[in-house]
């Protein structure tokens, strides 16, 4: 069991310019870090939120070289912490898409872990319209990580709705949820799901989050929050640029999971 520590979810409001996201990234990682924070999380799409979709697939890089993940190494070196970089787009084998990738670095800036989004968003309500395989060549593969918080498991936005996804890399200590959610289905759906996942895996959830008007006129529904295992949101944030911290005690977990043995009595028979 690891010691009790501060985790932060970064909540932000990207624009389509990435040096002035990475700009604004750094100053919620150094608040984050100056409050006590050790597991830092930016949101999906923090670098670049463009006017058109594809406007990330112009901003794509090479795996492991690029001024996105040059940031996320440099910056938690800089602070101490252990940044999750909530999407980048990285370069993949079609040159019209790009691969929406978690990646995760240690508190030296070393790159521990990536995790490519498995769960391609799509939505028509009429005037509203996504439709990610367009762009976006989806993962093929789960990815959890040891860390000095427990284990991690690593999802991006859409594959909250995905419950086998966390199932398949269970037991964890942490679920990490990256997001971007549309207003429209962020007002209905974005709590319950996080509290969900949270309660039937008895697992805190941290979930940085986008929240609020976008250049492109896109409307993202924040509310960026932490979950303990028993789905209660411990910290929140509704709207606009900010660190929502909380201190996480592993302790609970045990307590928690040792009286609701939930995990043990799966039936993966059936």
């Amino acid at each position: 069991m690891s010691a009790p520590f501060r985790a932060a979810a970064l909540q932000m409001v990207s624009a389509p310019e990435v040096a002035a996201n990475l700009a604004a990234a750094g100053e919620l990682v150094a608040q984050a870090a100056a409050q006590g924070a050790k597991l830092v999380a930016l949101p999906e799409y923090f670098g670049i939120l463009g006017l058109h979709e594809r406007d990330k697939v112009a901003a794509r890089e090479a795996d492991g070289d690029g001024p996105i993940q040059s940031f996320l190494a440099q910056a938690a070196q800089r602070h101490g912490v252990w940044l999750v970089g909530g999407s980048v787009p990285l370069a993949c084998a079609d040159p019209d898409k790009v691969r929406n990738s978690c990646l995760v670095y240690d508190d030296a800036g070393r790159r521990v872990a990536r995790y490519d989004k498995m769960h391609l968003f799509g939505l028509d309500m009429g005037a509203e319209r996504f439709d990610e395989a367009r762009t976006i060549e989806p993962g093929d593969a789960p990815v959890a990580i040891d860390s000095p918080f427990g284990r991690i498991a690593l999802s991006i936005c859409y594959d909250l709705r995905f419950p086998e996804l966390y199932r398949s890399l269970a037991p964890m200590d942490i679920i990490l949820v990256p997001s971007a959610f549309t207003a429209t289905t962020g007002k209905a759906h974005w709590e319950p799901l996080l509290r969900a996942r949270a309660i039937e895996n008895l697992a805190w959830v941290i979930a940085p989050a986008q929240g609020g008007r976008h250049a492109n006129g896109r409307e993202t529904h924040g509310h960026s929050m932490i979950v303990d295992p028993w789905g209660r949101i411990v910290a929140g944030r509704d709207a606009g640029a900010g660190a929502v911290l909380a201190d996480i005690d592993p302790a609970l977990q045990v307590k928690l999971r040792a009286g609701l043995p939930a995990l043990e009595h799966r039936r993966p028979d059936l």
